[in-house]
């Protein structure tokens, strides 16, 4: 029998190997097991900031992380429900040309500032309130996914003054923590 020095060796070495194993199963197969907390963090200036601000941002990114989950999702229901009714053409046949031409001009800007564009799609260029505009523009496409056409504009331009201290770095106050909580439960309520 070996002493406990050599089975602590033993067994570190084991779970390297394990380790290692798993490292080439999560790449190979392009997933995330879920072993690793994954810093994000630029190490190079993040540090820099004072604690206070550090700890402002983990607190807000936990809202932003749920607004952009809820946002990009409501893009992704307008496009697929549209596109289901009115087929590829969609953004053509039931967008209103104020919102194309906002779309086109904020693509164009992408294009002459050089940077990467952030999508292919039109939809992903238009403002969260514009989002809401297309579907009352559209209510018969929507009438089967959502309960009330007035309660969809009373959630929307609620999640919308939600949205703007997110959007722009702003903490929310306690109480409105509880509203985008109660908001984003209204939206799936809506869609039941």
């Amino acid at each position: 029998m070996t002493n406990p020095e050599d089975r602590i060796k033993l067994f570190g070495m084991s779970h390297s190997l394990v380790e290692r194993d798993l490292d080439k199963v999560e790449k190979n197969f392009k997933i995330d097991l879920g072993r690793l907390e994954h810093d994000t963090k630029d190490e190079d200036y993040y540090p820099q900031f004072e604690k206070a601000l550090r700890d402002e941002a983990a607190e807000m990114g936990t809202h932003y992380e749920l607004f952009f989950c809820l946002e990009r999702s409501i893009r992704k229901l307008i496009a697929e429900t549209l596109q289901g009714v009115h087929g590829e053409k969609w953004w053509e046949k039931c967008v209103p040309d104020s919102i194309k031409t906002n779309a086109k001009n904020n693509i164009q800007n992408e294009i002459d500032s050089g940077v990467t564009l952030r999508s292919e799609n039109e939809i992903d260029y238009t403002t969260f309130g514009e989002l809401g505009q297309i579907v009352q523009n559209n209510w018969v496409s929507f009438d089967a996914v959502f309960s009330s056409t007035k309660a969809f504009s009373k959630i929307m331009a609620n999640l919308n003054l939600l949205r703007s201290p997110i959007a722009h770095c702003s903490m929310l106050a306690e109480d409105e923590i509880v509203r985008l909580q109660l908001a984003v439960k209204d939206w799936f309520r809506l869609m039941e």
